[in-house]
């Protein structure tokens, strides 16, 4: 039987850590599948780290990113180069994750050449074309042009019937993500920074905080860094800032948050220790998609700082809740988790909805059953 090429396709970290699973799914059918992975390198000094932390070792690295560059620039980049690598491999499949650029682009080149696409994470939708973006009409585009999409969640899945998705290309997986969060929490782990090591996480309320989105640049995020700054005033309260290198976060994070104690403004973080302070904190406060799913699978509640999300299992879960970027209600719901010891365990408690650390295993199989048809 002739081995089957299967292209997956990396660009920033988010996909590194969900696709991982997937990529070491593939690799337990060595008789079957033939395996390869290419990085566009979207994103380059926070993707390494991570591909380390996976044993990923891509076989083409097109890099192509550059300094301050633009969403065209991505798109021109890599379209131009994936194109290429898609021509010479002349695969039997690709898969791509989520819904950025890389992800779209992938996609895109991969309908050109007649490849069929499989989309891992499908169906998230806010339906605000400018909220997030521009992941929002990235899915929605990749949506109609994948061949196999794996929905996370049930949520996820019923947007794509809505849409005329045959539901038999639609399948039922989990979160990828809870997959990869699962194999590293399992492994031992040593704090190594020096911040860290001074933080007493059992007897302080350490609150986590991850902010980064492209639609929160300017007022908004000024007013996020505000809110944070008046948290940090509440009694035996730490907060840790992983902060993005993007010059429109670490602007205004190093100019209204350096300086203050019980802030730790810290370089961004390997998933090792990513996993430990998702482990170890009180709760999450958050702009990001890919926390929103991670935040539960430890019982940690999660303040949403956005104004719509496309994952609104969480919130319907209990598990998260949607606070925007205005600075007062923020804090407030801040507040009442640091207070109110009734309204932390409600969230706390809550189930989480984004699976059970199996979906590499679904995405896989279900690969295998199309292809060998």
């Amino acid at each position: 039987m002739k081995k089957l090429k299967v292209i997956t396709i990396l660009g920033t970290r988010p996909e590194v850590i969900k696709l991982a699973p997937v990529v070491q799914e593939l690799k337990k059918f060595p008789t079957r599948i033939q395996s390869k992975v290419v990085l566009t390198g979207q994103h380059r000094e926070m993707v390494d780290q991570f591909l380390k932390i996976f044993s990923l070792k891509p076989d083409y690295d097109l890099q192509i990113m550059m300094p301050n560059q633009t969403l065209l620039d991505v798109a021109e980049r890599c379209t131009a180069r994936l194109s290429k690598v898609l021509v010479k491999e002349k695969p039997d499949m690709i898969i791509v994750e989520g819904d950025t650029t890389t992800a779209f682009i992938a996609a895109l080149c991969a309908f050109y050449l007649k490849i069929p696409v499989a989309h891992v994470e499908a169906g998230l939708r806010t339906y605000d074309k400018l909220r997030p973006f521009p992941e929002e009409v990235n899915r929605q585009l990749i949506s109609v042009v994948a061949d196999l999409h794996f929905a996370p969640t049930s949520f996820a899945r019923n947007n794509l019937i809505r849409e005329g998705i045959k539901k038999q290309d639609i399948f039922l997986t989990g979160n990828t993500v809870i997959d990869a969060l699962y194999s590293v929490a399992g492994k031992p782990y040593k704090i190594a920074d020096p911040k860290l090591k001074k933080i007493d996480f059992k007897n302080r309320k350490v609150i986590l905080v991850t902010a980064h989105r492209r639609e929160s640049f300017g007022n908004p995020f000024e007013n996020i860094c505000k809110a944070i700054r008046q948290i940090a005033e509440f009694k035996d309260v730490e907060i840790i800032y992983p902060v993005h290198l993007n010059p429109n976060v670490q602007d205004p994070v190093r100019r209204m948050l350096q300086g203050r104690d019980n802030i730790h403004l810290l370089a961004p973080v390997d998933y090792a220790t990513f996993v430990f302070l998702l482990k170890n904190c009180y709760f999450v406060l958050s702009d990001s998609g890919g926390v929103q799913e991670e935040t539960p699978a430890f019982k940690k509640p999660l303040l949403v700082m956005r104004e719509v999300t496309e994952r609104q299992e969480g919130i319907k879960a209990g598990v998260a809740k949607l606070v925007g970027m205005d600075s007062n209600r923020i804090v407030r719901a801040a507040k009442q988790l640091i207070s109110s010891p009734k309204a932390y365990r409600s969230m706390q408690k809550a189930k989480n909805p984004y699976g059970d650390g199996k979906a590499a295993n679904r995405i896989v199989q279900a690969i295998l059953k199309r292809l060998e048809k």
